[in-house]
């Protein structure tokens, strides 16, 4: 069985990744110390108890997540569940290392790059054959869907098949959609970007209030496809770039969320 020491996998996801380039909400890299050698990793979407449970239960050395912790205005005591939670990786001897907008945004891994693919949607790239993208960092990305023209209707059954989950349609259900913006997770503040930008449909993982007004004066169409839904993949292609580099044990879990 492979195995790499944890500052060696952590210094080339940094090398990777490079979250030096963003101004996050958390820190990314490795998060809470635990075993020096790796050889089983746990990747999920969030380092939630349940996540921690199934690192546990496979006898995982680290987890690798996408929401990790330390979020920038939480309360910084060590108590209740943030509590449980790093009582079990400490516990355990398990490394909690998290990638946050240097997972979404990574050309290849990353949660736009990967979204694209499970839905067909073609991404726009510039003369340097990276990704042409709008709103604050660069963080949503623009393309066009790969039939050339859906209905926003057609558009919605696409997601809902391919993430198995409800997406919320926002516009006129019979609205052409060629020229599409999208941005996972949390990101419906990107919106009005998405708009400037010329697109017709905009999809993301939430939806807010004001979204809905915005996309009926514009006549922009704006789809919320589940935050949890639209980032599990980038982490599961980043498992499998290490499997391929590295040849240690990468397993993505799943825990299920409706948000």
């Amino acid at each position: 069985m492979s195995e790499i020491f944890t500052q060696d996998l952590v210094k080339w996801l940094d090398e990777n990744l490079k979250p030096h380039l963003y101004q996050d909400y958390a820190p990314n890299g490795l998060q809470v110390q635990g075993k020096s050698l790796i050889k089983k990793v746990i990747l999920g979407v969030t380092a939630s108890q349940a996540l921690l449970e199934k690192a546990i239960e496979h006898r995982a050395d680290a987890v690798i997540v996408h929401h990790g912790w330390f979020w920038k205005n939480e309360d910084v005591r060590i108590v209740g569940t943030k509590y449980q939670r790093l009582a079990l990786a400490i516990r355990h001897e398990i490394n909690v290392i998290g990638y946050h907008l240097p997972l979404d945004a990574h050309p290849e891994w990353g949660n736009n790059a990967q979204l694209a693919k499970v839905l067909d949607l073609q991404p726009f790239y510039d003369e340097q054959g990276l990704p042409q993208t709008c709103g604050k960092g660069g963080l949503v990305w623009t393309g066009s869907v790969a039939s050339g023209e859906l209905t926003l209707t057609e558009l919605g059954v696409l997601i809902s098949q391919r993430l198995e989950r409800e997406p919320l349609l926002i516009g006129d259900k019979n609205k052409k959609i060629k020229k599409v913006a999208w941005c996972t997770g949390g990101a419906q503040g990107w919106f009005q970007d998405a708009i400037e930008a010329g697109a017709d449909a905009y999809i993301t993982g939430e939806a807010s209030e004001q979204v809905f007004h915005l996309a009926q004066e514009t006549g922009a169409a704006f789809i919320s496809a589940g935050h949890h839904a639209t980032e599990r993949y980038g982490i599961q292609a980043l498992g499998n770039a290490l499997i391929d580099r590295f040849g240690i044990e990468a397993l993505f879990v799943d825990i299920p969320n409706p948000v």
